[in-house]
């Protein structure tokens, strides 16, 4: 009888490929922890050539391990109506004997002659035992086959997404908990962004745990549409707020990143959804602060802003490629919206026009890493009512460079006026030289300039260390004797710095365990500074 036990073996084999592949979680959670976003990181450009080989190689086998499957399949339930026919022949048999021996009496030899019937009588016996034997070692055969039948194709289905259409979907994401222990005031308690002074009374020091920073994503690989691959995916955390009741600080309210379609061709890719940041690509390493990008406002550009983008790749020689993106963006500015349901257009969208950015981008292969060097540039024009326009821009710098096979150097630098809406300017966009409820007063937008570095050290394959240095600076020239705070609604932030060295340990490549200290050390315009330490440890199993 054939037993497909090749399908078992063939299903590993590209289970193993697939992991060599796609390691360990490649759900947007790896691009945050490697320093590149997650739904719009950059492309290994260096390997691109190699990895579609790789890519088409193992369709090929996927595509021969579903045949095999199919077949598979076919023969278990030949396995399971043979069982049936077997099973009914075991229940027949015994009242089959037993009317045999009934019907047939024994038979009258003549005296001295052979009893040949006799014989017969006894081969019989002989043989009759012995039947009902090996027809239930048979059976028991084919009842262990067909289970281990059941128990791979069963396994195989484990991995598999089921959607309503036809086509396959990845679920991947992160069960992330967080503890924490800080040392003075800042703005959020868990995520600290920047220091504040402390509440009068208040204890300067506090612990607690969060496990809002839980991530859950969902791919999905769609047809070939004009020579192009398209996908979809979408990404979501627990950090949109606190419901009203008693110890709501736990039950975190589900809360929309990113969602984003996809066009791949070979050199040139279209996006269009909510994504993050094109022009500010790198992020640093942490998995204390994944709902908002480490030192978002500490000179670390970002936003998950709805965007539409072309990119196109360029190959060059000796592994070098250039890349070339552009596209138009949400015209955001910060603004918190004035009510939960109903959306006002904030004062970049009234202007009737989208935000404009671009970068490119030159990589090449180092010590098995990439080297990277990019520019970018972005400009959006505001209308804060009454005919008060700002003009904001920003140019941006961002680098990737290998010291040595385990030694990296990353960052990203930034010089704009009015980006508030991207994080510049630690959030802030204008202020206000006088009363902000009177249409006559005049608005400044803030210039200001600022980044971050990041020096990786990977001490063995699952332990890495990470140093991270941040600022964010506005020019106090464009305040000082123009506005106070008691025109606009509270301090004015001047500079924000930030440090933090963590350790990140992978046993696994679906477990993380982290630890790492943060300080923050923020100056007021007019007011003394205040500073925030914490210490976070964090668990993360990766699905």
């Amino acid at each position: 009888m054939k037993i497909p036990g090749r399908f078992a073996l063939r299903t590993s084999a590209i289970m193993a490929v697939a992991f060599m592949l796609f390691p360990g979680h490649t759900s947007p959670y790896a691009w945050a922890q490697t320093g590149a976003p997650s739904p719009s990181s950059q492309p290994a450009e260096a390997s691109l050539q190699a990895l579609d080989a790789q890519v088409r190689e193992l369709r090929a086998l996927i595509e021969q391990m579903r045949a095999e499957n199919a077949e598979s399949r076919a023969e278990m339930r030949e396995l399971r109506q043979e069982l049936q026919d077997t099973r009914k022949l075991l229940a027949n048999l015994p009242s089959a004997n037993t009317d045999q021996t009934a019907a047939a009496p024994p038979e009258t030899a003549p005296y001295g002659a052979i009893a040949a019937p006799a014989s017969s009588a006894a081969s019989s016996a002989v043989v009759s035992p012995a039947a009902p034997s090996d027809l239930a070692s048979r059976v028991q055969q084919l009842e262990e086959s067909t289970h281990l039948l059941k128990s791979k194709i069963d396994e195989q289905y484990q991995t598999k997404v089921e959607t309503a259409g036809k086509y396959r979907a990845r679920l991947s994401g992160i069960v992330l908990m967080n503890a924490f222990h800080n040392v003075g005031a800042s703005d959020n308690l868990d995520l600290p962004d920047y220091a504040e002074p402390p509440m009068p009374g208040a204890s300067q020091t506090s612990f607690g745990a969060t496990l809002r920073q839980s991530e859950i994503g969902l791919e999905i690989f769609g047809p070939t549409v004009a020579g192009a691959k398209s996908s979809a995916n979408v990404q979501f955390d627990f950090f949109g707020g606190f419901p009203a009741t008693n110890n709501g600080v736990n039950f975190g309210i589900a809360r929309m990143q990113t969602a984003s379609l996809r066009l791949d061709w070979k050199q040139t890719s279209v996006v269009a959804g909510q994504d993050a940041l094109f022009i500010s690509p790198l992020s640093p390493t942490s998995f204390a602060s994944l709902a908002v990008p480490t030192f978002a406002y500490a000179g670390n550009l970002w936003g998950w802003t709805p965007q539409l983008r072309v990119e196109h790749r360029f190959d060059l020689s000796d592994q070098q490629t250039l890349t070339l993106q552009g596209g138009i963006l949400d015209n955001l500015d910060w603004e918190t919206p004035p009510n939960s349901y109903t959306r006002v257009a904030q004062a970049g969208e009234a202007t009737g026009q989208p935000a404009y950015g671009a970068r490119t981008a030159w990589s090449r292969p180092v010590f098995d890493h990439p080297l990277s060097l990019g520019v970018a540039g972005y400009y959006g024009r505001q209308d804060w009512s009454w005919r008060r326009f700002v003009d904001a821009w920003a140019g941006m710098a961002d680098w990737q460079i290998p010291i040595r096979r385990r030694l990296g150097l990353s960052g990203e630098f930034y010089r704009g006026r009015g980006v508030g809406g991207l994080g510049g300017a630690i959030g802030q966009t204008i202020v206000f030289g006088a009363n902000p409820a009177l249409p006559t007063s005049p608005i400044r937008g803030l210039d200001s300039a600022g980044g971050w570095s990041q020096l990786k050290f990977q001490l063995t394959p699952k332990l890495e260390v990470n140093g991270v240095f941040a600022e964010d600076d506005v020019f106090t020239a464009d305040i000082r004797g123009f506005a106070t705070d008691a025109n606009n609604f509270g301090q004015i932030l001047g500079r924000n710095r930030g440090a933090l060295g963590n350790f990140v340990y992978r046993p696994r490549s679906d477990l993380l365990l982290a630890a790492e200290f943060r300080r923050l050390h923020t100056f007021t315009v007019y007011d003394s500074a205040s500073v925030s330490n914490q210490v976070n440890l964090a668990m993360g199993v990766l699905f």
